[in-house]
């Protein structure tokens, strides 16, 4: 079953059990898709619905330092249910050893040796760790790889 699917069944579930909530942010998820779809006039697969959901969470993460910030905890809680509700579509994230793993193979692959060629190694890591890692975090590892 495609992820779409998945979350097309869960929908459905959803309605049927009256979790309002979560009925909400799973029909958010699926307009985002089917906005993506008409825009681009293609069907997504699953690696595109998972970058759709990664977009709406960071979304998410900054209402919630925002929110926060404002002192709208009522706010930064609903924002958070959404992206527990939302990470559940994503693939089981990596671990910080599995992460720089891959960031020193791609360091040696690549003969990168410094700040100046982040954007080499962020290019050849981005694909491997896909819906997998927060690439923020990433980023900031490869910044720490490089020096």
């Amino acid at each position: 079953m495609s992820l779409k699917a998945q979350i097309t069944e869960d929908m459905k579930t959803a309605m049927r059990a009256k979790e309002t909530a979560r009925l909400g942010v799973i029909r958010l998820l699926l307009a985002a898709i089917k906005q993506r779809e008409v825009d681009e006039r293609i069907e997504l697969d699953d690696a595109a619905v998972i970058t759709a959901i990664e977009k709406m969470l960071k979304q998410r993460r900054d209402s919630i330092a925002a929110y926060e910030g404002a002192d709208r905890q009522d706010l930064a809680d609903q924002e958070k249910f959404e992206v527990t509700v939302l990470q559940g579509y994503l693939p089981a994230q990596m671990s910080e050893e599995e992460i720089n793993a891959i960031i020193a193979k791609v360091v040696a692959d690549t003969g990168a040796a410094g700040a100046k060629d982040m954007g080499k190694v962020v290019g050849a890591v981005k694909p491997l760790v896909a819906g997998k890692a927060d690439m923020a975090k990433v980023s900031g590892l490869i910044k720490l790889a490089l020096g």
